[in-house]
């Protein structure tokens, strides 16, 4: 069994007239299209030690199986806002998991986008802890919430956004997070 020890964030856009190609240059952005990735749910391991972007890069091998959880989302008509994001909550107990989200959207800002997914990974934990709070507040006040409760130290997260090339060519955004 793996249980990853560190894990860096990255995003990516990539624009072209074939789909899989802009998606190919929204890895290349994010610097991750020489692995070979595996799609994972949403578990952020306990002692796992988040590291810069760049330093994660660099461990990178190519051709290497490389464990990430991504969001991704893609359009080819022109102007369409589209974005895609992770989220990230991390308990106060470094000895207990944490969760990641992925969210894409549609028509929304990069903010929105970001702070849904965010807002979805601490509402997991939040239940996983046993915080009470308002599902019907808005996700300010559930993060007051939240870290009042002093269960959970820490949110945030990565997202990447774009519109539509204006010519119809695909435009793919990612948001991921790579574990080590």
């Amino acid at each position: 069994m793996f249980v990853p020890s560190r894990i860096f964030f990255t995003k990516g856009v990539g624009i072209h007239k074939d789909r899989l190609a802009s998606f190919e240059l929204a890895l290349r952005k994010a610097g991750i299209e020489k692995c070979n990735l595996v799609y994972v749910s949403s578990i952020f391991p306990p002692n796992c030690k988040q590291i810069p972007t760049r330093t994660g890069l660099r461990e990178l091998q190519s051709g290497g199986i490389t464990f990430c959880v991504m969001a991704r989302n893609e359009t080819n008509e022109p102007n369409r806002l589209v974005s895609a994001a992770v989220g990230l909550a991390l308990p106060k107990d470094v000895e207990e998991y944490g969760y990641l989200s992925e969210h894409h959207a549609f028509g929304e800002t990069q903010e929105r986008t970001g702070e849904y997914a965010e807002d979805l990974a601490a509402t997991m934990l939040a239940t996983t802890l046993g915080i009470e709070f308002d599902a019907n507040a808005a996700w300010q006040e559930r993060e007051q919430t939240y870290k009042a409760s002093g269960k959970i130290i820490r949110t945030k997260h990565v997202c990447q956004s774009a519109q539509g090339d204006k010519n119809g060519l695909w435009t793919t955004v990612i948001a991921v997070a790579v574990f080590l």
